[in-house]
């Protein structure tokens, strides 16, 4: 794994072709910025292309099936992706959780068809709103953490935790860098129980939720902060880069 702050953009259901100038246009910057290591998660229908346009950052996908193949209509298998082009997944995003009602054993049963099809993994975990004010947050995104994790060998070594406060996440708030700070030093305690610590600290762990160019730098200089995964501010080549530039620039301080 790379000591190197890890800046991800997550295109969600966003992008046609005409989307591609964009993405040409982080992977040039990204030749600039080396500091920081890049990525973009497209739909499905543009990995194969952004692949073949990126020479610089990093391709992945938002989801895929747990199974390896069978009759599972408009489902994408792992080894589907790693074909298409990409190296990495989104598994355990909150909206995922929500909209299709995923479980923590689903998401675990992704984890392992992906680690098996050689993709590396971004595993999202986060709280609402109503379980923070509760004082809960930390128990449940252990929990939820414990139930996904993935126990096979060498799993750390493909292995991104991020942490990703519903509340959050599109709606222009985040949470305060001390609320960060606590949360990411649980996920770190989690994973030196899990892994070990030598293996654990193989595992970076990103910030997501609102994340733009004007918070960028001051979130990626919080304790235990590994980088970003960025949803609507990774649409603009500007915009995310703006926070690649913040985040190179906080690997220089």
């Amino acid at each position: 794994m790379s000591d190197r702050p890890y800046i991800v953009g997550n295109w969600k259901m966003h992008g046609t072709r005409a989307m591609l100038s964009e993405a040409r246009a982080i992977d040039r910057a990204a030749q600039r910025y080396m500091k920081a290591e890049v990525a973009v998660a497209p739909p499905y229908t543009l990995i194969h292309a952004v692949h073949r346009e990126a020479e610089q950052i990093g391709v992945g996908a938002q989801d895929c099936h747990p199974g390896a193949d069978g009759p599972h209509t408009g489902d994408i298998s792992a080894a589907m992706l790693a074909d298409a082009g990409a190296k990495f997944v989104i598994l355990g995003h909150s909206e995922r959780r929500g909209d299709h009602r995923e479980t923590n054993k689903l998401i675990n049963e992704k984890i392992e068809s992906a680690l098996e099809a050689g993709l590396r993994i971004i595993l999202c975990c986060g709280e609402s709103l109503e379980t923070r004010d509760a004082g809960e947050a930390e128990a449940f995104v252990l929990k939820q953490l414990k139930a996904s994790l993935p126990k096979i060998d060498d799993a750390a070594e493909r292995l991104t935790v991020a942490y990703e406060p519903i509340w959050a996440i599109g709606t222009g708030r985040t949470a305060t860098t001390k609320d960060i700070a606590a949360m990411h030093k649980a996920i770190r305690g989690l994973l030196d129980e899990t892994y070990g610590e030598e293996a654990s600290a193989q595992v970076r762990i990103l910030y997501g939720g609102s994340v733009n160019p004007e918070n960028a730098r001051e979130i990626l200089s919080t304790e235990e902060v590994g980088g970003a995964l960025v949803g609507g501010a990774s649409l603009s080549a500007e915009s995310f880069l703006g926070i690649v530039v913040a985040a190179s620039e906080t690997e220089e301080a």
